[in-house]
This record gives structure tokens, C-alpha cells and sequence, in this order.
């Protein structure tokens, strides 16, 4: 047999062999999928990055809208993660409500956050398409692009936020209502969250 043949079938084998392999991983059960272990570290490096590098992908080309410093867009966008983020994503000075803790991956707490943890692009991509196994929902189902950069507008304002001025806004803002609208989009009649 040539040398051509050998290291073809030698492939083959390996490559056959990589499958069995995983397919017994995977109808073995070995593998715990319980939210309430952690991950040991090569699994943690695998998935952190790649969900990293394949958001670093798909948010190259996303125009950034000019008026996201527009008080009426963060306002919207303040009411927005009001009623869909703050519960895993928390707020300044709010400590992980029980939805956060039994999250894993633990949501990252947005009351932390810091102004260099802000990229618009990053952050619309995220909401519009949410997260696999995670638990971060794609917004973009049930939301507008205009709704989806109001909140971002909104985290954009949120580093350095303390808790008397995010309820300052929570204040100014009134009560939950299923019917507001996100300057620049027209109002729409079924809104769900």
C-alpha cells in the first residue's frame, strides 16, 4: 500500500474514531447540564470563547445610531430594562434577585458596569439576538431595532449610576405600562415583555 493510501485511511479512521467518541460522550449522560455546578475550566474557555468571538463577528457592519444620547431615548430605554433586564442583569445597588442566582452562567450585573464595558454594537447585537444557554433572551423576536437601541442608549448612561439616581429615573419615569413608545418608532398596539 502507498504512502497516500495509508494516510487517507489513517484519516478516515481518525476521523470516524473522533465521532464514535463524541457521539458515546453524548448518550453516555456524562456530561452534567444543571444549572447549578460550575464549569471547569476547559469547558468555561471553550464557551466564553467562543460566544466572544462569534459576537465579535456578527457585530462588525452595526451602525450606531446618532441620538443615543437623546434624554427621550434613554428614558425609553430606561423603561425597557426596567421591566425586562433589571431582574438578571440587577441595577446600581441592587444585590442578585433569585432569577440571577440560579443563573450559570451568572448574568453579568449591569449596576457594576463601567463606562469601557459599553460597546453599542456589542450590546445591540446581544439584545437583538440573545444568548444560547444562557438564558438571554433575543429581543429582536418581540422588539423593534428602535426599542433595542433605547436600551442600549440606556446602558450606555448606566456606569458610574448611583442607586439614588436610578431611582431618580425609576420615579421619573412612572409605573410599567404596556404601551410606550421609543421616539422615532410608531406606537405599537401589542407589546409584550
Amino acid at each position: 500500500m502507498d504512502t497516500a493510501k495509508t494516510v487517507i485511511y489513517t484519516l478516515i479512521f481518525v476521523i470516524l474514531a473522533a465521532v464514535a467518541g463524541g457521539l458515546i460522550f453524548i448518550y453516555s449522560g456524562a456530561f452534567d447540564v444543571s444549572a447549578r455546578w460550575e464549569d471547569g475550566p476547559l469547558v468555561k474557555w471553550a464557551v466564553v470563547t467562543t460566544r466572544e468571538r462569534s459576537i465579535e463577528v456578527r457585530k462588525e457592519g452595526i451602525k450606531v445610531p446618532a441620538n443615543l444620547d437623546d434624554p427621550k431615548v434613554v428614558m425609553a430605554g430606561f423603561k425597557h430594562y426596567r421591566e425586562m433586564c433589571v431582574e438578571c442583569h440587577r441595577a446600581p445597588g441592587l444585590k442578585g434577585s433569585e432569577t440571577s442566582k440560579g443563573l450559570n452562567p451568572k448574568p453579568p450585573n449591569f449596576g457594576d458596569l463601567k463606562e469601557e464595558d459599553v460597546d453599542p454594537a456589542e450590546f445591540f447585537w446581544i439584545i437583538k439576538n440573545g444568548i444560547r444557554m444562557t438564558a438571554m433572551p433575543a429581543w429582536g423576536v418581540t422588539h423593534s431595532d428602535d426599542k433595542i437601541w433605547a436600551m442600549v442608549a440606556f446602558l450606555k448612561k448606566l456606569p458610574g449610576m448611583t442607586p439614588a439616581q436610578f431611582k431618580a429615573m425609576d420615579e421619573k419615569a412612572g409605573p410599567d405600562t404596556d404601551h410606550d413608545e421609543t421616539p422615532g418608532e410608531a406606537h405599537e398596539h401589542e407589546h409584550s415583555h
